[in-house]
């Protein structure tokens, strides 16, 4: 196939609003538009907020819930944005969710008889079940939106935990595979400048370690678990500061916490990070990522940390670690604060493991967009191809 491809990609919030999923759709969108025409389809998050991209976007009314970070959005309710559907002619839609925008991106790929594929980002019955409260209202919601992934040509998984989670658990009958995350991120050369530079911001002295958190504050990600871990260090005489890079609804109640465990000496909340570089920095300069989240399906932080040879802490059962391998490429823990505080203290009477997994993380996980975007659109090509010969 040698045409240029028009793709639309659909996600049910979008930037302003900063999750792993809006920023692996950017990176989509950003490295795909130099071969095809890519259009983002989501909601309005902001409504003062500008879209400056390089790529098209196009937002569909919204409202925002209470009850919720996000914004409901509402497309069917949209003339606009459904005459702007009626009028373009896509080639494919990849969805990256599984609500009103990727819904009507459904209906739309049907409709229009092209091929339409979803990714698989999130453990979205722990959302739901947060938001509901009930089980039986639980299996109700998830059902339906696995109807929405269920009517697509195929689905792919972040990494083979999140695939099998689909597959026994959540009701997944369409084609399947894995199709790894990536980042934006490059090593950085002059790693000694970098550390020197961010430990002198951060006040952090040549005996003690540097822990670093990347993400929302929000304690579905077990944040809490990180502080309990950390009071326990403290207790220990262990040297350490601890960064949380970003923000979220849990912000305040996290300052909280830290003043319940006596940490403010130990603990840094730097806020969000916008510039790419800048961020690459605190993780080429931080000694250990901790990560205990049970909630994230492959986030993209552990890939950026990766990038710069910094290894990640994970509980071991977490499905978001299921890519890695244990004192290979990534460091485990029970799902235990004590546990989690002693394999710290550990991981440091170890160097020589500490640099092999430091460096095998960075070799085996650490995955470029530019070197992942020609798979993906050979992918795109050979899914139409197939879509287009089972209608002939």
């Amino acid at each position: 196939m040698h045409k240029r491809l028009k793709i639309a990609l659909c996600i049910d919030t979008y930037f302003p609003m900063i999750d792993g999923v809006a920023m692996v759709v950017d990176n989509y969108a950003k490295r795909l538009q130099e071969f095809a025409d890519v259009t983002v389809l989501c909601p309005v998050v902001d409504k003062h907020f500008k879209d400056e991209y390089t790529y098209k976007v196009v937002r569909c009314k919204s409202f925002k819930p209470f009850f919720l970070d996000y914004v409901a959005p509402m497309p069917r309710l949209d003339r606009r944005f459904k005459q702007y559907l009626k009028k373009e002619a896509f080639d494919i839609v990849h969805i990256h969710s599984p609500f009103a925008v990727s819904s009507m991106g459904v209906w739309y790929a049907k409709r229009n008889r092209i091929p339409v594929v979803a990714t698989l980002h999130s453990q979205y019955k722990q959302d739901v079940k947060k938001s509901v409260k009930l089980n039986w209202l639980t299996n109700i919601v998830l059902a339906r939106l696995m109807k929405t992934f269920n009517r697509c040509d195929t689905c792919w998984a972040v990494n083979e935990g999140i695939r099998l989670l689909y597959v026994n658990e959540y009701g997944l009958t369409a084609s399947n595979g894995v199709k790894n995350n990536a980042s934006d991120f490059l090593p950085i050369a002059d790693r000694a400048s970098a550390r020197a530079e961010v430990r002198g911001r951060f006040g952090v002295s040549d005996e003690q370690k540097l822990f670093l958190f990347v993400g929302r504050l929000n304690f579905i990600k077990n944040i809490p678990f990180i502080i309990d871990s950390l009071s326990l260090l403290k207790e220990q005489g262990f040297a350490f500061k601890m960064v949380f890079v970003g923000s979220g609804a849990d912000a305040d109640a996290l300052k909280k916490l830290i003043q319940e465990h006596a940490l403010e000496d130990h603990v840094i909340l730097a806020g969000e990070i916008q510039d790419r570089h800048e961020l690459e920095k605190v993780y080429a300069a931080s000694d250990l990522f901790l990560f205990p989240s049970l909630y994230d399906a492959n986030s993209l932080v552990q890939i950026e940390a990766a990038s710069q040879a910094l290894p990640t802490l994970f509980i071991r059962e977490a499905k978001t670690a299921s890519s890695c391998i244990e004192n290979q490429n990534a460091f485990m823990s029970e799902n235990d604060p004590v546990a989690y505080a002693q394999r710290i203290v550990s991981i440091f009477e170890d160097p020589e493991l500490y640099e092999r997994v430091s460096q095998n993380a960075q070799k085996e996980l650490y995955v470029a967009w530019d070197d992942s975007i020609q798979t993906l659109l050979a992918d795109y090509e050979r899914i139409i191809e197939e879509h287009q010969a089972a209608l002939s």
